[in-house]
């Protein structure tokens, strides 16, 4: 038996990579509903800003576990 360690190396460094995007933009969500949390608080009104980046970041996270599931699972292709 013979392992292509470069070929393991690219996957662990991808699958890292990647990883720690989608914990940074799930963080970045959560900034953004603090955002607007501490705007309703504050004021009373709201912060669209807020709500929207969080919306996206969460939106972008779903999608890529989304394709995640999409490449496990053989009778998607």
């Amino acid at each position: 038996m013979q392992l292509d360690w470069s070929a393991l190396g690219e996957v662990a460094a991808v699958s890292t990579g990647v990883t720690v995007g989608v914990v940074v933009v799930f963080a970045l969500g959560v900034l953004g509903l603090a955002r607007a949390e501490t705007a309703r608080e504050g004021d009373g009104g709201t912060d669209p800003v807020g709500l929207g980046v969080a919306g996206l970041c969460f939106l972008a996270c779903a999608a890529v576990v989304a394709y995640g599931i999409y490449l496990i699972v053989p009778q998607f292709h």
